[in-house]
């Protein structure tokens, strides 16, 4: 008897995770508005997948606080998440502990620099970086000699460079 109680336990332990698998794999297909090469799971965005009694709650916290884009990303996992027939899904912002540039994937942080998009150096783990300017290596020919033009550039999240050596602008993804 204990050894089919056990059973019983392995087989609906493995039927959550799959659960749990697909959703994620649903939320990896959803697109950041403000950079579409990256996905909600790659911007790291996504805090938790998890049922509630019968209910799937989906966890998101906002890359910053006031982001535009956060309730177009809402209603996209909503409509990606209804399309696969999780229709009573709730999307939740959690807004503590707040986003960092740290929970980036390192997929996410090739994607970006494929797109011209230089990724956040390194963490900021002290609130005196956040007023030095960083050096950014430039995301088309790996060059450190890069000058930064303006704080912001295409969104309030990426500030504005040109490399120096070859003379391309691009964004660099701030470290927050």
């Amino acid at each position: 008897m204990v050894v089919a109680q056990m059973s019983a336990e392995s087989e609906h332990t493995a039927a959550a995770r799959e659960r749990e698998s697909r959703v994620w794999s649903v939320l990896s297909s959803v697109p950041d508005p403000e950079i579409p090469i990256l996905s909600v799971v790659d911007l790291g965005i996504v805090r938790h997948v998890r049922w509630i009694a019968a209910t799937l709650h989906v966890g998101i916290t906002p890359t910053y606080s006031g982001c535009p884009a956060t309730e177009v990303i809402r209603h996209s996992i909503e409509t990606a998440l209804d399309q696969e027939g999780y229709v009573d899904a709730i999307v939740e912002e959690v807004l503590s502990p707040a986003w960092s540039s740290d929970w980036l994937s390192e997929q996410g942080r090739r994607k970006l620099e494929s797109y011209g998009i230089a990724p956040p150096e390194k963490s900021v783990a002290s609130p005196r970086h956040l007023f030095r300017v960083p050096i950014v290596a430039c995301p088309r020919c790996a060059s450190r000699a890069t000058e930064r033009v303006s704080e912001f550039g295409s969104t309030p999240c990426k500030a504005h460079y040109r490399c120096t050596a070859c003379l391309e602008p691009f964004d660099y993804f701030k470290c927050l």
